[in-house]
């Protein structure tokens, strides 16, 4: 499906820099109003890329006829940004808000219909996004990482302690001198901010030739206080939460317990974190979900 390159400047200062998104404008006037199509705001999830695994999702909701602005963070991928491979809550939060404006602004869109789209890491970030706005049409949350403490305790259960230590270590360094990096996704074992069994053929998998296999040892650090899932009660848009019930990475029961808060339709999912991506069993059923949740919300024909 074709696209077409957009870019906008997110942050302030020195931080400021250029990312890139594509935007698909979606198939036929099934959603259209007088003011424009609603228009679906979307990003990764740890360390991800557009190419990544998000185009099958933005094109499946293109021809089911809804915009999407997908978008990579400063830092990663095809956005600008220094330094690189290193993750900051509140700047990717920024980066929600400032993709959701240029989203906006594209032709052919209505500015007051946004959905705000993520998945893992992000699928936290949109709760933090729409909290308190009522140009939000609606929230899609994709097995969702909303509590990062919860998230380590989780971690407990399926790491050693020894591999734990290892990565905070080197997190720590990274945070008091000059960035460390680490892999992504590693084997079991080996150091890595995912190193359970399966991530790194999964995350394989999807990689696209933007993505790198290298990420800021600190990203343990910004996780241990990420709590978005606070932010659930404050979205005023229908909200949709879909868990992975066996779901390694992110605590289900963390995300269960936003959904409640967020006064979200939930769907659940008997497969771990990466089952419902392209190529997995899980993925069709989980954008069928989302279609029909965007259906009844926004009252497409």
């Amino acid at each position: 499906m074709k696209h077409a390159e957009i870019t906008f400047l997110s942050g302030a200062g020195a931080a400021r820099a250029e990312c890139v998104a594509r935007h698909f404008t979606g198939e036929g006037d099934a959603w259209a109003s007088d003011a424009g199509r609603p228009v679906v705001v979307m990003a990764h999830g740890l360390a991800g890329t557009v190419d990544s695994g998000l185009v099958a999702f933005a094109e499946a909701l293109a021809a089911a006829g809804l915009d999407v602005v997908a978008f990579d963070y400063r830092g990663f991928g095809a956005s600008a940004g220094e330094p690189r491979q290193t993750v900051s809550m509140a700047g990717q939060l920024e980066d929600y808000r400032a993709a959701s404006a240029a989203a906006a602004r594209q032709p052919g869109v209505d500015p007051r219909r946004l959905v705000l789209w993520g998945v893992s890491l992000s699928g936290g970030h949109v709760l933090a996004a729409a909290a308190h706005r009522d140009d939000v049409a609606a929230v899609v949350s994709l097995t969702p990482l909303v509590d990062g403490l919860a998230a380590g305790r989780h971690a407990l259960a399926h790491h050693t302690p020894a591999a734990m230590a290892r990565s905070t270590v080197l997190g720590l360094r990274s945070r008091l001198g000059r960035p460390r990096m680490m892999p992504v996704v590693a084997r079991p074992g080996e150091l890595g901010a995912l190193t359970l069994d399966g991530c790194l053929e999964d995350y394989l998998a999807i990689a696209g030739p933007t993505w790198r296999n290298e990420i800021d040892a600190a990203v343990g650090l910004e996780l241990g206080s990420h709590r978005p899932g606070k932010a659930a009660a404050d979205v005023r848009a229908p909200l949709l939460v879909q868990i992975a019930d066996f779901d390694r990475s992110a605590p289900p029961r963390a995300s269960a317990k936003a959904a409640f808060a967020g006064r979200a339709q939930v769907r659940h999912y008997p497969c771990d974190h990466f089952d419902v991506w392209p190529g997995k069993q899980w993925h069709e059923p989980a954008v069928a979900h989302q279609v029909m949740f965007l259906r009844q919300v926004l009252g497409a024909r």
